[in-house]
C-alpha cells in the first residue's frame, strides 16, 4: 500500500483537493447509476484506503458505529410491525374513514404514513400503502398520479417527526455528540415535523391538481392481478356466499370435516369471520377448524339448484351481505393464488375430491380453468387434467409452502394482495408492546438508543413477531453499506482542511448577513448535494460543516445540526433524491419534470418554516 502513497505524495496536490475530487466522481456514478451505489461505496472506501489520507481502522470505522446498528434494528422493528399487521391495520382504517372523499383520503393517509414513519422505516410503510392506494385509486376512479406523490411527500415527512425516524436525524445526532457532547432528545424533531406535516397536507390538496393525468397514467396498473379480478376471472362473485351462525345452531362445536357439506350441499367453507378482542379476525377454513356461536362463514356454492332458504333454516343459520371486496379487504389473513398441474403430475386423473385437498395441502380448490374456459358445475369431482390451473384460497403461508410441492404443482401467480401478508397476526399486541418499550427507553434515556432498540428486537424475536429469517431479510444491507462508505468523506475532510476551507467559505460569502441567512445557506448546500447522493450520505457530508461554523462563530450548534437533518429529509425534487420517491415513481405513473414542478417549490416553503421555527425552539 505504501506504493500507492507515494503515486499519491508524487502528484502534490492538496490533500482536501484528492477528497473532493474523488466526491466528484461518486457523485457522477451515482448519477449515471451505471454501477450500484453500494458498489461505489465500497470503491470509494477501496480509494481512502490505499491512498493514505485515511488509515484502514479509520475507513471502515463505520462498521462498529453504533448509529449503524441502530438502523439494521430499526429495519427489523418495522418488519415486525408489518408481519404483525400493525401497519397495515392503520391502512385499513384508512379505506374507511375517506367514505369516497379523495380529500378525506388525502389527508388521512398522509396523516397515517407520518405517524407510522416516525417510528419506523418510511420505506416499509411507504411500501404498504402503495397497493391500498392503487386500490383506493381504483375504487375512486381516479389517477393514482393524484395521490402516489403525496404518500411520497408523507414518507419524507415522517423522517422529521422523532429523533428515530430516519437515519440522517441519528448521523447529524452522533456527529454533535463527538464533536460537543450535546445530544437531542427523541422528540426535538417533533414542533418543527408537525408544523412541516400540516404544510405539505395543506400544499398537496392544491399542488395534487398540477398532476394533470394522461391516459397512460390512468390506464396504469401493477403488473399481477388481484383478487377482485381472480375472484370475476373465476365467477366466484356469483357463487360466494356469508352465514352467520345462530343460537342453537347444529353446526356448533363440530369441525368442517365433521359436517360433509361439500359432499351433501356442494358448500365449500373458504373462511371463517370470528370477533376477537373486539375486532373481527378471519381465520382459514381447515378441516380441523371449529365452529363457533355467532361465526360468519364464507362460503362457495358450486350447486346451482341449492335452495338456500332451506339450508339456512336447517341448519339455523342467517344469510349475511357479500361483496366482491370480501377476499380482498381481508387480505392480510386469507390469500389466494392460481396453481397449475405440472405435465407429469401424480395428481392428473384425480379429483380434488379424491385427493382430499383441503385436507392434504390446508387450502380450498374454488375454481379449475382448464385451456382457458372455467369448469362450471360440480368441478371438485372432476379429474385434473395437465396443464389445469387450479384457484385456490387458504392461508398466505400454506399458499407459499405450494412451492415445496413443485412434483405436482408450481405456483403460476400470485396476486397484488400478497404483499399485504400477515404471518404473525395474533402478535400484533406484543408487537405494539415491544415498540412503546423502546420509545421509553430512548425518551427517558435509560439506555442508549442502540441497546433500547436491541431490547425491542428481542422482545419482538421472543413473541414471534419476526423470526431470524425474516429479520435478516428485512435488513437493507445496501443501504448500511452505502452509509459506511460515504462516511470516510466527512472525517477525510475534516483531517485535510476541506470542512474548515468550505466553512471559510461560506462564512465570507454569508457570515456578515445574520446568522438566518447562514442557516439558509446551510439549507440550500444539504438540499443541493441531497439532488446527487442520498440524503443519509447527505447528512453524514455537512453535518461537520455545520457543526464547525457554529463554532467558528461562538453559536450554539443544536439549531445548525437541526437544519441540516430537516434539509435532509426534504429530499421532495426528484424521483433519485429518496427511495420512496423512487417506490412511487412506476405506480404513480410520474415523468422526472412532476417532481420537479411539486418539490421544489414545496422544499423553498419547508426552507422558510425551518428557519422561522428552528431558532425560536433551540436558540443560538
Amino acid at each position: 500500500m505504501s506504493q500507492f502513497t507515494h503515486l499519491f505524495d508524487a502528484l502534490h496536490p492538496e490533500p482536501w483537493l484528492w477528497v473532493i475530487l474523488l466526491l466528484a466522481a461518486a457523485v457522477i456514478l451515482f448519477i449515471r447509476n451505471t454501477i450500484r451505489m453500494d458498489i461505489v461505496a465500497v470503491l470509494v472506501m477501496l480509494v481512502f484506503s490505499l491512498s493514505g489520507i485515511l488509515t484502514v481502522e479509520e475507513v471502515f470505522a463505520g462498521f462498529s458505529d453504533p448509529n449503524i446498528i441502530l438502523i439494521a434494528l430499526l429495519f427489523i422493528v418495522g418488519e415486525g410491525l408489518v408481519r404483525t399487521g400493525v401497519a397495515y391495520q392503520v391502512s385499513e382504517w384508512l379505506l374507511k374513514a375517506s367514505r369516497n372523499s379523495e380529500s378525506r383520503v388525502l389527508i388521512f393517509m398522509m396523516l397515517a404514513v407520518a405517524g407510522l414513519g416516525a417510528f419506523m422505516s418510511s420505506t416499509g410503510v411507504v411500501a404498504i400503502f402503495i397497493p391500498v392506494v392503487l386500490m383506493i385509486c381504483q375504487q375512486m376512479n381516479i389517477s393514482p398520479k393524484r395521490l402516489m406523490m403525496p404518500l411520497s411527500v408523507a414518507g419524507l415527512i415522517s423522517g422529521m417527526l422523532t429523533l428515530i425516524a430516519t437515519a440522517p436525524n441519528l448521523v447529524v445526532n452522533a456527529e454533535l455528540v463527538r464533536e460537543t457532547d450535546m445530544r437531542l432528545k427523541f422528540f426535538d424533531f417533533t414542533p418543527i415535523g408537525l408544523a412541516i406535516l400540516l404544510l405539505g397536507i395543506g400544499y398537496m390538496l392544491v399542488a395534487r391538481r398540477w398532476l394533470k393525468s394522461d391516459k397512460e397514467s390512468e390506464m396504469h396498473s401493477t403488473d399481477k392481478r388481484s383478487m377482485n379480478d381472480l375472484i370475476y376471472e373465476y365467477g366466484l362473485q356469483l357463487r360466494a356466499q356469508r352465514f352467520v351462525v345462530k343460537k342453537g345452531s347444529s353446526l356448533i362445536g363440530k369441525h368442517l370435516d365433521e359436517l360433509h357439506l361439500r359432499s351433501k350441499f356442494g358448500l365449500n367453507v373458504l373462511a371463517i369471520e370470528r370477533w376477537k378482542r373486539f375486532r373481527p379476525i378471519f381465520i382459514s377454513a381447515l378441516g380441523s377448524s371449529e365452529v363457533r356461536e355467532k361465526d360468519i362463514l364464507l362460503m362457495d356454492s358450486s350447486d346451482p339448484e341449492l335452495n338456500l332458504a332451506e339450508f339456512c333454516q336447517e341448519y339455523n343459520l342467517e344469510r349475511a351481505e357479500i361483496r366482491a371486496q370480501s377476499f380482498s379487504e381481508q387480505a392480510s389473513s386469507i390469500g389466494m393464488a392460481e396453481l397449475i398441474l405440472v405435465p407429469d403430475s401424480d395428481c392428473i386423473g384425480k379429483s380434488t375430491e379424491e385427493l382430499h385437498f383441503r385436507s392434504k395441502y390446508g387450502l380450498n380448490v374454488v375454481g379449475i380453468k382448464r385451456d382457458g374456459e372455467v369448469l362450471d358445475g360440480h368441478f371438485v369431482e372432476m379429474p385434473y387434467k395437465a396443464g389445469d390451473l387450479l384457484l385456490v384460497v387458504g392461508d398466505w403461508k400454506l399458499i407459499q409452502q405450494m412451492r415445496t410441492h413443485s412434483k405436482d404443482f408450481f405456483v403460476l401467480n400470485y396476486p397484488s394482495e400478497i404483499t399485504r401478508a400477515v404471518p404473525a397476526q395474533s402478535q400484533a399486541p406484543y408487537a405494539l408492546l415491544s415498540i412503546l418499550v423502546m420509545v421509553f427507553l430512548m425518551v427517558t434515556r435509560l439506555v442508549p438508543n442502540v441497546v433500547a432498540a436491541l431490547i425491542a428486537c428481542l422482545m419482538l424475536g421472543y413473541f414471534r413477531c419476526v423470526d431470524s429469517k425474516s429479520a435478516y431479510e428485512s435488513i437493507h444491507w445496501s443501504s448500511l453499506v452505502l452509509i459506511v462508505g460515504m462516511m470516510p468523506f466527512s472525517l477525510a475532510l475534516q483531517k485535510t482542511g476541506g470542512v474548515a476551507m468550505i466553512v471559510d467559505l461560506m462564512l465570507n460569502l454569508v457570515g456578515g448577513m445574520g446568522k438566518h441567512w447562514i442557516l439558509i445557506s446551510l439549507f440550500i448546500l444539504t438540499a443541493v448535494v441531497g439532488l446527487f447522493i442520498s440524503n443519509t450520505a447527505t447528512a453524514i457530508l455537512i453535518a461537520p460543516i455545520a457543526i464547525t461554523m457554529a463554532n467558528q462563530l461562538n453559536l450554539s450548534p443544536v439549531p445548525f445540526a437541526m437544519v441540516v437533518a430537516i434539509a435532509a429529509s426534504a429530499a421532495f425534487m426528484t424521483p433519485v433524491s429518496s427511495p420512496v420517491n423512487t417506490m412511487v415513481f412506476g405506480p404513480g405513473g410520474y415523468k422526472f419534470a412532476d417532481f420537479v414542478k411539486i418539490g421544489v417549490p414545496f422544499t423553498i416553503l419547508v426552507m422558510l418554516v425551518s428557519i422561522f421555527l428552528i431558532p425560536l425552539l433551540f436558540p443560538f
